[in-house]
């Protein structure tokens, strides 16, 4: 028995075949060509249980690539891997030797591979998240943009709508006034360009039955469930809701030690572009929803706005999806 792990890099990936005493075969540093790699892995095709590829931007012509070929491959989640902090030395090498090492021991956390079909169009709805969370951005920028000043009291709804003339006609000083028409700018830019990848994923993309319930949830319309859709993928790979809720970033993180709290987990992860997406539609569902109006107000009587939205997002969504 062989196994295969892939340091996959931007230019290159290294390329450790090991045996079943982890003993390595074949250590060796590749360019990114797939030829090459399949004619460095061919004298052992027969023998080779999987092959383990990290899970980085430019994953898809490998492991595409691969699967093509007839190997069993594996895309390794690299958050949920941790190796010991107190290795003295560790490189490429030993990195994908550790990738075979997992795959060998039967431990290694996977991450879904998703549809080749359906990656374009997953990436765009994700472009667009992206983008909305970059408007409330610059809405705020809006709201904050006189230094020494009370902020300017007007919705991010109302702010998405404004013109160089409404800016002029709040009587700032000309230099502020350039800042925030600036902001107001960029805005009307970010409209048009979500305007546009929306209407692209109504066209491309067609909400699976087993997915329409997802309308029934306040806060989310046509073009919410279709980025709900595409990066949920089969909603049977999460074996339980709260695996759902884990994913879309809806639950606490928190390590705790002697009843003590240690740390949270990395910042990134919690600022999952698909948990924005529930935080989009608790927005609405919040504005738009009475039941949803009123949980929104209670949570924030306790905590605060910031707090409460997330947690109507939770309440919205995450809890709904694994029984459509």
């Amino acid at each position: 028995m062989r196994f295969c792990g892939i340091d996959l890099h931007s230019n290159n990936s290294v390329v450790v075949v090991t045996d079943e005493t982890d003993k390595v075969l074949v250590s060796r540093r590749c360019p990114n060509d797939l030829q090459k790699i399949l004619a460095l892995l061919a004298p052992y095709r027969d023998e080779l249980t999987g092959i383990v590829v990290e899970s980085t931007y430019n994953w898809y012509w490998l492991v595409d690539g691969l699967m093509a070929a007839g190997y069993n491959v594996k895309l390794a989640n690299t958050v949920a891997m941790k190796r010991y902090d107190g290795l003295k030395h560790s490189d490429d090498e030993t990195d994908a030797a550790h990738l075979a090492h997992l795959l060998r021991l039967g431990i290694l956390p996977t991450g879904h591979i998703h549809p080749p079909t359906e990656r374009a169009l997953r990436d765009l709805a994700r472009k667009r998240i992206q983008l909305v969370r970059d408007r409330t951005r610059m809405c705020w920028r809006c709201r904050t943009s006189s230094p020494g000043r009370p902020a300017v009291c007007v919705s991010s709804n109302a702010i998405k709508r404004w013109t160089a003339q409404d800016v002029v006609a709040l009587g700032l000083e000309a230099d502020i006034c350039l800042a925030m028409q600036t902001n107001v700018a960029v805005i009307a830019a970010l409209n048009l360009e979500i305007e546009r990848i929306e209407a692209r994923l109504l066209e491309g993309a067609k909400l699976r039955p087993d997915y329409a319930r997802l309308k029934s949830i306040p806060g989310i319309g046509e073009v919410l469930a279709i980025v709900i859709m595409l990066e949920t993928g089969d909603v049977s790979r999460f074996a339980q809701v709260g695996n759902f809720a884990s994913y879309a970033r809806c639950v606490d993180s928190a390590r705790y030690s002697n009843g003590k709290k240690k740390g949270e987990r990395q910042h990134q992860e919690r600022q999952c572009l698909f948990g924005v997406a529930f935080i989009e539609a608790a927005n609405f569902a919040r504005r738009f929803n009475e039941e949803a109006r009123r949980f929104f107000d209670r949570k924030k009587a306790r905590a605060n706005g910031v707090v409460a939205t997330q947690g109507a997002g939770a309440q919205t969504g995450a809890g709904e999806l694994p029984r459509c």
